[in-house]
């Protein structure tokens, strides 16, 4: 929930109009505002004040709890000039864009992570365990000034949304005055003020001698580095066959190299057979002979890029070099689309999780349903593309968020875990997939009614669409039977009524019942009946229904399932 709060009669307007643009989870609070505030705090996911930023910060500051959990406050100054994010970090600067955008004004980020660029650049370099070359502050004070500032993605890393002042290039553009930032694991040549960004993506094939010197082999990597313009910042891991695993040139150079890149990759190692079985473009019989697999480099590097790629594709993207006693390759992990399902959970914003706001700002894409994306809207980065799906098919949606991570971006559909399974059927290995729970229904439900759900309960749909009314009620009939508490979602039409009769066949008439709206929070938003008399007419289709078993009781207004053990 968005709360705006104002006490002249100017702010109230403003207020008012801010709260149609927000959407139907923001709203005028009426009444004095200090109480107010204190009786929402625990419910509220933002605060929105019309008010001068030294009185807004004495009525926010004692109840400021947690930085993580707090809600996003942002201060609007009587002639609606500025947007001052006051607290709440990142949800604070992106409500603070939007209200700023809205209102005409201009939005004032005053939290230390934003000043210093972490909104895009740091979070890449979070994102992609990347090192840094270049002047990164420098960098980040020109795009947050607004400078144009390009992007150069080669390799098609799925990207943060970023903000208007930013244009992405997959070549490097003619030189200029602005600052271009590079994320690639190649040297490429670029003129200007540049800021290197270089993921860890390559893995280094090694096979030798005996004997071999750590020199020789160091020399080579350089080699293969400069012939195939590669940034050794950016190698991930060494490979090599078992039996070269404890040859001390190779040892000392895998050392050498993390000691001078402030970097220490692991030196993987396998048996001659596993090598022996991937398809290398130059294998040699003498190798065979002497090693019992026809390529140690290229084989190496080939396999060890597949074990920590994750499903990602893998290239060759160096064929071996031989040197003195030594032989190198470089294998690269290309990157792939990212898909994140993210279950924004019930309308209350104090029962999201932390999780689930991270991916939202971490998206350059989010798609949904208009109710679910404008519950998260104030939560996204400047620059997100918003796309708002039909209601209806789940295949549907969760198709058009393949297609857009297929094209290699940074995707976060919105909507319940039920998408993951759609997504996996239409996914393949050009993109991730990934889910962040979020608080159930039924979960939130249990939590705002006390303690009704005991060791054993069920879920069911009764307006699942693609499941007919017979498969439905011989599920009730079946939880019925059990005596288990049943949460009863979706309530359609006349189903709730017929799925109440079937229970009541199997509960005793005191048998407590229990109604949550949505966006209700622990302990609010409840009602407690008996089954005996309960009227489902009166039931809004959104709400969730808890109904007892048989040791289900009503205690002062709420539920309690003891054990079997202590009935």
């Amino acid at each position: 929930m968005i709360g705006l709060f104002a006490v002249t009669a100017q702010g109230r307007r403003s207020a008012g109009e801010l709260a149609a643009h927000l959407g139907a989870d923001a709203a005028v609070v009426e009444g004095a505002v200090k109480p107010a505030l204190r009786r929402m705090w625990p419910r509220l996911g933002a605060a929105v004040f019309f008010l001068s930023t030294g009185a807004t910060v004495r009525m926010v500051a004692p109840l400021l709890t947690d930085r993580h959990g707090d809600p996003a406050v942002v201060c609007v100054d009587e002639e609606s000039g500025f947007a001052v994010a006051l607290t709440g970090g990142p949800a604070a600067n992106a409500l603070a864009d939007r209200v700023a955008e809205f209102l005409g004004c201009r939005p004032v980020v005053t939290t230390a992570a934003e000043s210093v660029g972490a909104t895009v650049l740091d979070e890449l370099v979070e994102l992609l365990e990347a090192t840094v070359d270049g002047e990164l502050a420098d960098c980040a004070a020109a795009l947050l000034a607004g400078e144009p500032v390009r992007v150069v993605n080669p390799l098609r890393f799925p990207l943060p949304a970023m903000p208007s002042n930013v244009t992405v290039h997959e070549e490097p553009p003619p030189s200029g005055p602005q600052w271009t930032v590079v994320v690639d694991d190649r040297l490429l040549s670029v003129e200007g003020k540049v800021l290197r960004l270089v993921p860890r993506t390559l893995v280094i094939g090694i096979g030798s001698s005996i004997g071999v010197s750590a020199g020789a082999v160091t020399g080579l990597l350089a080699e293969l580095a400069e012939r195939a313009e590669l940034d050794l910042r950016a190698v991930r891991a060494f490979a090599t066959v078992d039996a070269k695993s404890d040859e001390p040139g190779i040892v000392d150079a895998v050392d050498d190299h993390g000691f001078w890149q402030d970097s220490a990759p692991d030196l993987l190692h396998y048996p001659a057979e596993t090598l022996a079985g991937v398809d290398v473009p130059t294998p040699s019989e003498d190798v065979r002979a002497e090693m019992g697999t026809p390529s140690v480099a290229e084989a190496a590097a080939l396999h060890a890029a597949g074990e920590l790629a994750c499903g990602s594709p893998v290239e060759l993207v160096a064929a071996k070099l031989k040197g003195d006693k030594a032989t190198v390759a470089a294998a690269r992990v290309r990157p792939r689309g990212r898909l994140v399902i993210v279950d924004a959970g019930p309308d209350a914003e104090d029962l999201r999780v932390p999780r689930a706001e991270a991916e939202l700002r971490r998206a350059a894409v989010v798609v949904g349903l208009e109710a679910d994306l404008e519950r998260v809207r104030h939560l996204l980065r400047q620059g997100t593309e918003v796309r708002v799906s039909v209601p209806g098919d789940e295949r549907q949606r969760a198709a058009e968020a393949v297609r857009l991570a297929v094209a290699g971006l940074s995707v976060a559909l919105v909507g319940s875990g039920a998408l993951i399974g759609p997504a996996l059927e239409q996914a393949d290995a050009r993109i991730e997939i990934a889910g962040v729970p979020g608080v159930s229904p039924e979960s939130a439900a249990a939590a705002a009614l006390g303690a009704p759900l005991g060791a054993d309960h069920a879920v069911i749909s009764l307006a699942d669409s693609a499941t007919p009314w017979p498969v439905i009620e011989q599920r009730v009939r079946a939880v019925a039977e059990a005596d288990v508490v049943v949460c009863l979602r979706d309530n359609a039409d006349w189903r709730l009524g017929a799925a109440l009769d079937l229970l009541r066949l199997h509960r005793p008439p005191r048998t407590p019942v229990g109604v949550v709206g949505p966006g209700a929070g622990a302990g609010s938003g409840a009602e407690v009946a008996m089954i005996t008399g309960f009227d489902p007419a009166a039931v809004p289709a959104s709400a969730t229904v808890v109904v007892g078993s048989s040791r289900t009781r009503a205690v002062g207004g709420r539920m309690v399932t003891p054990p079997a053990s202590a009935h």
